[in-house]
């Protein structure tokens, strides 16, 4: 049976002249931007042409939020307070939203060691949570699915997005395996395929110590830095297609 899925992408994560990933090439076949807003990547001329080709395309546009660690791209836990947290995420969805005249952002997405942490600290999920719904409780949370933070912020009025991902492992709770981890990323393209078809019409995942684990989800995740990603991304749109899948921005369908 067919399902609906939006399809995701962190983009806008070059900054200055070192540039990272390839929106560009990876753009054509998702169908929601998360562009990073200046913390652990981007800066504002990035965000702009960022988001100008997110429009072109119609994709839906989420603020990708992260720790303020340029050095470590947003993949180190810098101890930040939980007022903290939540004033740096509405900063840098109002960044954003700078660049978005005259159109709504559709989502935010944490990024890294901030994504990651809010999936096992409820005080830190509940900061982010508040911070979405100050800015605009329409917007939808981005947030790992099967984690109590997914769960926590739609119990408190949010429109969440249950996230998967397409090329990376998962341990047995649902978490993802840390990067530093050997096959943490998964690049080989026939498993990324086969992985998440079962992800979108099983719903379902092995984890690296061979369990299954139920993951119902509204979007699935590539990540653009993923080496062969517009390869993967071309894959996956036809691997859809051809199981009957439809795949649109999370915006459409997320209640």
């Amino acid at each position: 049976m067919g399902r609906t899925i939006d399809f995701n992408c962190d983009m806008g994560e070059s900054f200055g002249a070192y540039t990272m990933g390839r929106d560009e090439a990876v753009m054509p076949f998702v169908t929601s931007a998360n562009i990073a807003c200046g913390f652990h990547a981007g800066d504002p001329t990035v965000m702009r042409r960022t988001v100008e080709l997110a429009r072109r395309l119609n994709l839906g546009i989420g603020a990708h939020p992260g720790f303020p660690d340029l050095r470590g791209f947003g993949r180190s836990d810098l101890g930040a307070t939980v007022a903290e947290v939540r004033d740096d995420v509405m900063y840098q969805i109002g960044a954003l939203s700078a660049f978005v005249p005259g159109q709504k952002l559709q989502h935010v997405k944490p990024h890294g060691a901030l994504y990651n942490m809010a999936a096992r600290n409820p005080d830190l999920a509940s900061a982010i949570a508040d911070a979405v719904g100050e800015v605009d409780q329409g917007l939808i949370l981005v947030a790992l699915a099967g984690s109590a933070w997914a769960t926590a912020a739609s119990g408190r009025g949010l429109r969440v997005a249950r996230e998967v991902f397409a090329d990376r492992a998962v341990r047995s709770d649902g978490t993802l395996v840390p990067r530093n981890v050997p096959g943490a990323v998964i690049g080989d393209l026939q498993q990324v395929v086969e992985r998440s078809l079962r992800l979108v019409t099983e719903q379902t995942v092995m984890a690296v110590t061979g369990e299954i684990v139920s993951m119902p989800a509204e979007t699935i995740c590539l990540h653009g830095d993923t080496p062969g990603a517009v390869e993967l991304a071309t894959a996956l749109r036809s691997a859809f297609a051809a199981a009957g899948v439809e795949v649109v921005p999370m915006g459409r369908f997320v209640v």
